[in-house]
């Protein structure tokens, strides 16, 4: 017997069928229990089940922070949008939401790496079974710490021009090349990485995506120290790296659309996280500003305003990510939209308090005067490079003119 392939109205179709059953069994798992009753036992939860305080020696935060990622996953509270068959708790849209609120209320750290917000959602779409299940319960339960490298001192925003090397050998790959600007690569125990196995001009479409051993012979990391004082990222460095083609996610020289499942997570993950804690640093500048008898100037509570109004919009932004990411499986390019607003917006805020609290916004953290041990001077440090980490902001506007807007594309960017 023959079968006619489905006509391309047929296939959309099938997936709007497909989507409305998908979202009808969401919304059948959302009733079984209610938001309030959801929330109460979150909050329940965080209040059993606290890290406590944040340590100040690094080795012991660090230890901290991972210990409070396992109680989390051991506990059933890990990964609110990941399937549930590698640990996570696949919560509706509303609960997502109510999720990311409680949490950054709860003022708990965030994940260790950038595995969870950039990897997993690559390895879910991408990656094979046996792939999945070796990655992903011990990423998400925090027994891995996951760094990505795709920055080169040659290849910022412009990946496709990477120089990062992997040769075929048999079953694996010899990698060669250096990254830059690696955060958390000093604490990680993997990489996820591009490389290229086609020649430089094939640019785009010579790219492969590997995850790669931070501790095999061969690898190397120097940190490198910002503006703040700290040395969260580093460069990496792969001399002759040995690396099992079974590590390699999706197909060699497929790895650019990959890349955009990445680039696109990494803008979204968090919103909802962000757009809370934001709401939160907010009350607290202006509960500061109170106190000190600075909300008596019109301008300052003209600037505070305005701080509201764009808070609530990345709220409402962060909503629209979740939602597309629910529905669609991506966030799709207006992930680019709250990449934009969260980064001018922590930057905006940080500069405003740092000016607005005067000679005492400029005492930093080893000052036994400075403001709130110097968070508002910490945080305008750490936030110049918000607008250059995860594509740039010039980058998230190509990417708003072109595939938002429709703008003429920009030939100097890859298409696919």
């Amino acid at each position: 017997m023959t079968t006619t392939a489905p006509r391309p109205q047929d296939r959309g179709e099938q997936d709007d069928r497909e989507g409305q059953e998908y979202q009808e069994d969401r919304e059948n798992r959302e009733n079984q229990e209610s938001l309030d009753a959801f929330r109460a036992r979150l909050r329940e939860f965080l209040a059993g089940h606290g890290p406590g305080r944040r340590p100040r020696d690094p080795e012991e935060r660090f230890a901290w922070t991972r210990a409070w990622q396992a109680a989390l996953f051991d506990h059933g509270f890990a990964g609110p949008g990941w399937p549930q068959e590698y640990g996570g708790m696949d919560l509706p849209f509303a609960h997502q939401v109510v999720y990311q609120e409680e949490l950054a209320r709860a003022r708990v750290p965030g994940p260790v790496g950038t595995g969870l917000g950039i990897a997993a959602p690559t390895i879910i779409k991408f990656g094979s079974a046996e792939q999945k299940r070796r990655w992903l319960p011990a990423m998400l339960r925090g027994d891995t710490v996951w760094a990505q490298g795709y920055s080169e001192p040659e290849a910022g925003s412009d990946l496709p021009s990477l120089r990062t090397t992997a040769r075929r050998e048999g079953d694996t790959y010899v990698v060669n090349g250096q990254k830059v600007w690696t955060s958390h690569a000093a604490r990680a125990d993997v990489f996820f990485t591009l490389v290229r196995t086609g020649t430089r001009e094939s640019r785009q479409r010579g790219i492969t995506y590997l995850v790669v051993d931070a501790h095999a012979r061969g690898v190397a990391v120097r940190p490198l120290r910002d503006l703040t004082g700290d040395r969260m990222f580093a460069e990496v460095f792969f001399d002759d790296v040995r690396v099992p083609v079974a590590d390699r996610v999706g197909e060699e020289n497929g790895g650019w659309p990959l890349v955009r499942t990445s680039l696109g997570h990494e803008r979204a993950a968090g919103a909802m996280n962000q757009a809370a804690t934001y709401r939160r640093v907010l009350t607290e500048l202006e509960q500061l500003l109170a106190d000190r008898g600075l909300l008596d100037d019109a301008d300052v509570r003209d600037r505070m305003a305005g701080f509201e109004i764009r808070v609530r919009i990345m709220h409402y932004n962060g909503q629209r990510t979740i939602s597309d990411i629910l529905t669609h499986g991506e966030p799709g390019p207006v992930s680019s939209v709250s990449r934009l607003h969260i980064t001018a917006f922590e930057q905006d805020i940080h500069e405003f308090a740092v000016d607005v609290l005067g000679p005492a916004g400029l005492l930093g953290r080893g000052s036994e005067e400075a403001v709130q041990r110097g968070r508002w001077l910490y945080g305008f440090l750490r936030t110049r490079a918000s607008t250059i980490g995860a594509g740039t902001a010039e980058i998230q506007m190509n990417t708003l003119a072109e595939q938002v807007l429709g703008l003429p594309r920009d030939p100097g960017m890859p298409s696919v």
